[in-house]
């Protein structure tokens, strides 16, 4: 569809998305009271390998209270996975939701990042070749600040077998996923990598090589 026909804005039009929001959450409501949902069974995330080819834990991270009491999901990791070969470390973040009926839903990186205090500098939609998968998936990459800081942010929805960038996507699969097999279940993923001595292509290089060492290993890890 070219970008600048009538229905691409419709699309794009603000009062058509919050439209569809509320319509969303109509049918969602709906759903959640006329019959009980289909929870899938996952793996514990604290079993997710400590070994991915050339990367090894070399930090388990802790969430505290306060985080786990906002995030609200049944299953969360965070490790800090170390290469021994480029000398450089990837921050891997797993929050999974059983179902987001009742409230629970991922915090977007695009508005947490910010409350954090990490500006974005640069944001774009990439499309990463990963093992076992025909297509390449589409993830967020984000280039975020904070003081002296710069770090690559790659992050995207995970459910089913699907890989979803937009947020505004999620929420129509959601929908479809709810009607069709009544699941809601989700699970967001991040990938945070510093940026050493300014080399921003070699952090981003480095986050898309950490990401094709352990896809493969997540999609045990999560419902299907």
């Amino acid at each position: 569809m070219p970008q600048n026909s009538p229905r691409a804005g419709f699309l794009r039009n603000r009062h058509v998305r919050v439209l569809t929001c509320v319509l969303i959450a109509q049918v969602l409501g709906f759903y959640a009271v006329s019959r009980r949902e289909n929870v899938p069974l996952a793996r514990p995330l604290d079993q997710f390998p400590r070994e991915l080819k050339e990367w090894r834990v070399v930090e388990e991270g802790v969430v505290d209270q306060e985080t786990t009491d906002v995030l609200r999901a049944d299953d969360v990791m965070t490790r800090v996975y170390g290469n021994a070969v480029t000398n450089r470390a990837a921050n891997l973040f797993v929050a999974y939701f059983k179902s987001q009926r009742t409230g629970q839903a991922p915090h977007s990186p695009k508005n947490c990042l910010p409350g954090s205090g990490w500006v974005p500098s640069e944001s774009q939609i990439i499309s990463i070749r990963v093992p076992g998968v025909p297509n390449p998936v589409p993830v967020n990459r984000y280039i975020v600040a904070k003081g002296d800081l710069k770090s690559v942010v790659l992050y995207w929805y995970q459910t089913r077998n699907r890989v979803i960038a937009s947020e505004y996507k999620a929420k129509m699969y959601l929908v479809a996923d709810a009607i069709r097999y009544n699941r809601t279940d989700t699970a967001l993923v991040r990938v945070t990598v510093p940026i050493a001595d300014n080399q921003e292509a070699a952090a981003a290089e480095t986050a898309v090589e950490f990401v094709q060492s352990f896809f493969p290993a997540l999609r045990q890890y999560l419902p299907t």
